[in-house]
């Protein structure tokens, strides 16, 4: 721990300086990619479990010979860190890359294809391979492995009480997000704004999760369904966002009204789920009585937070289904072009600004199951993710960031434009397939089959 993530917490102007220190220049200004994928074995189908021959702890072991460091949890390997990088693990064994912070989609693009590489070559040796969807498509929930993080045995018992989802989203959901920058409180409120109105968009635009226990869910991405009743107090769409006054402190205020889940002290985590930040700051935390917290206890806690946009010293974009390599360039690419050109940015919250909260939560409930089919005011959800799309490309070409033959970032968004050209989701098609007889080439219900077909 820093000796900044040390220093005691006396005020709220801590807080709403914290985040307020994110602001950067736009010549500072780069991309984090992270994503998550299902490690399964590639005999049985079943998820992979932590230790053992055959585990994620055989993985990450093997990774080190390359460089990687490993990231401890007291005896227990969790994660590894090289290079501002770092490959950590979700509560049912996914496993994520949340890359460092790049300057440009050809590096972070170049990043997630060396990992991939990397996680491909060890894990072949061991009889794993990796899926890039949304949901596990073929196991129970009481059959995933649970890993074992301290933060997790916490969540795993307060999720229930909160949501009937919870655990699925935990236990059975994969996504691919982005991070970016922002200059000034008014650019975060702007892009906050566009990017939460947008985001089912993005949902519609990357479905890739119809599939529970081997049959289809009723859902075109049933992750983001699953978001719709994980924790009310901690996800969906941000009201508050889109009104006057927004800014760093109004979401430092909708951060302290979230209960907590943990503190970590000594090696160790405490549960006080369910408890408050300001009576923590008073030093009146039941679970934690007589003590006040430091500042690595904020970013603990804003990072259990899980809006479909997250603030902390940068934009977090969180609505997307986990998917195979190209989909993983596409996601960054395509907030990138909305995110880092004026002319795109503007032209964004022209097309949402009178976008009303109702609409806000209808596209939230109706997009996991209709996808670009939404109905949305004259039009359907692609008309709307079109011209998102096209004025990202807009942005991308104006950014002008080469690659070595010459290519600029629009080179990322070509899947987005096949699926809006075949007007046909990632899940759409999977769902195509399974119906599709083996004898006409498809799967004939035979869920198995998209361990073939969208593995890395």
């Amino acid at each position: 721990m820093s000796d900044k993530n040390a220093q005691p917490i006396e005020n709220k102007q801590q807080l709403i300086d914290y985040i307020a220190a994110g602001s950067k220049p736009q010549s500072a200004w780069s991309i984090g990619t992270e994503h998550e994928k299902f490690g399964f074995c590639v005999d049985s189908l079943s998820p992979v479990p932590y230790a053992g021959a055959r585990s994620i702890y055989a993985i990450l072991t093997a990774m080190q010979e390359f460089g990687w460091a490993p990231m401890m949890e007291g005896d227990t390997l969790i994660g590894l860190l090289k290079d501002g990088q770092s490959v950590t693990l979700e509560p049912g064994g996914q496993l994520e890359l949340s890359g460092a912070m790049r300057k440009t989609l050809h590096e972070t693009c170049s990043e997630v294809a060396s990992h991939l590489k990397l996680a491909k070559a060890v894990s072949d040796k061991l009889g794993i391979g990796f899926l890039g969807m949304g949901f596990n498509p073929n196991t129970a929930r009481e059959d995933v492995p649970i890993m074992p993080k301290g933060r997790y045995g916490i969540m795993l018992n307060y999720m229930p009480k909160k949501g009937n989802l919870g655990l699925d989203m935990m236990l059975r959901t994969s996504t691919i997000q982005v991070n970016l920058d922002y200059a000034s409180e008014a650019d975060m409120v702007k892009k906050f704004r566009v990017s939460l109105a947008l985001q089912p968009i993005a949902t519609a635009l990357f479905a890739a999760s119809p599939f529970t226990e081997g049959k289809p869910n009723g859902y075109l991405s049933y992750r983001s369904h699953i978001w719709t009743d994980t924790d009310p107090d901690r996800c969906g769409i941000l009201p508050f966002v889109f009104e006057d006054g927004m800014g760093f402190e109004a979401y430092v205020d909708h951060v302290l009204d979230v209960p907590m889940y943990f503190i970590y002290r000594d090696g160790k985590y405490i549960d006080v789920a369910g408890q408050s930040f300001r009576d923590f700051m008073r030093g009146e935390l039941p679970g934690y009585p007589g003590h006040k917290p430091i500042m690595q206890d904020w970013e603990d806690h804003m990072s259990t937070l899980f809006p479909e946009v997250r603030l902390k010293k940068f934009l977090e974009v969180r609505g997307a289904d986990g998917g195979t390599w190209n989909r993983i360039c596409a996601l960054p690419a395509l907030w990138t072009g909305l995110f880092y050109d004026q002319t795109s940015l503007d032209a964004a919250w022209d097309m949402i600004k009178d976008w009303t909260q109702e609409e806000h939560e209808y596209l939230r409930a109706k997009v996991p199951a209709q996808a670009l089919a939404t109905p949305f005011r004259n039009g359907t959800v692609r008309d709307v993710a079109q011209q998102m799309v096209a004025l990202s490309s807009g942005g991308l070409k104006r950014r002008a960031k080469l690659n070595s033959t010459g290519e600029d970032e629009r080179i990322f968004l070509n899947p987005l434009l096949t699926i809006l050209e075949r007007n046909q989701t990632i899940a759409e098609e999977m769902l195509e397939k399974y119906h599709k007889p083996e004898s006409d080439g498809g799967w004939g219900g035979n869920i198995d089959r998209a361990f073939k077909d969208y593995a890395f």
